[in-house]
């Protein structure tokens, strides 16, 4: 069976001595999406639209921080502790999404802090566009030809060439699928639904989602974590649970409360 393969340059262009690798504009794609989709929601909401310049800034540190720093301490400890001056060398790849979730998280309480808005007010408004970045960010691992997937004989399987001859689950494909799918709901839910009027339901939506999603298709990605070769969940999947257990409680949270109402 042919498969189709994949072997594009990860360089989009140069100019004047100055590479810009697709992984780059991909990134860049993530977070103005992300910002446009706040952005929308702050003028239909009559919330300060001008303070989503500090957001975004806290929000692009927390993430590449929390992202880095997570890959090296859960994916591949030993070597980054032997080595820790390699933490910073990010250019080289290796940024881990539950890390970059915490680093947002804790960049929106700061924001939150200036803002006086409710904290799940924001976080159910931040889940949509997180869902968005989520995606572009997908597509770019795709393009890199990183996080791959089990070798496969299914009809679309892969072959990434600049990897290896196999054709293998297109799982970051997979996921930036599932975020893209996520991102409809939950902006069709936040539009004709009154479910964000329940502060933090929209964002437990969002994490059992999300999460549900990663767990199933680390099924089928090589594991990460060299130490978790010979166990029976990778650490993605370990690391998807307490996200998981979080957004369940959120999700049935008020509905509970309005019930005891």
């Amino acid at each position: 069976m042919d498969h189709f393969i994949w072997n594009i340059d990860p360089i989009a262009f140069s100019v004047m001595g100055l590479t810009v690798h697709w992984y780059g504009i991909l990134f860049a794609l993530a977070i103005a999406s992300g910002f446009q989709v706040m952005k929308r929601i702050y003028i239909k909401e009559s919330l300060p639209v001008e303070s989503l310049d500090n957001l975004l800034m806290y929000c692009v540190v927390g993430i590449i921080v929390g992202a880095r720093l997570a890959h090296c301490l859960f994916y591949d400890p030993a070597y980054y502790l032997s080595n820790p001056i390699k933490i910073l060398a990010i250019w080289e790849g290796g940024l881990a999404s539950h890390g970059g979730g915490l680093g947002a998280i804790l960049a929106l309480y700061y924001y939150q802090r200036q803002v006086k808005l409710p904290f799940l007010f924001l976080l159910d408004r931040l889940a949509i566009a997180t869902a968005i970045f989520g995606f572009f960010v997908r597509m770019a691992n795709f393009v890199n030809s990183e996080i791959l997937g089990l070798p496969s004989n299914a009809p679309w399987a892969i072959i990434f060439e600049r990897v290896d001859m196999t054709p293998r689950h297109p799982a970051q494909l997979y996921e930036a699928i599932a975020y893209l799918s996520i991102f409809v709901l939950l902006w069709a839910i936040y539009k004709l639904s009154d479910m964000k009027q329940k502060h933090g339901a929209i964002f437990g939506l969002f994490l059992v989602l999300v999460f549900s999603s990663r767990f199933l298709i680390e099924m089928v990605k090589v594991k990460q974590a060299v130490y978790a070769d010979t166990w029976t969940f990778s650490a993605g999947q370990l690391l998807s649970i307490p996200f998981l257990v979080v957004g369940i409680v959120l999700l049935v949270l008020p509905y509970l409360r309005k019930a005891k109402a």
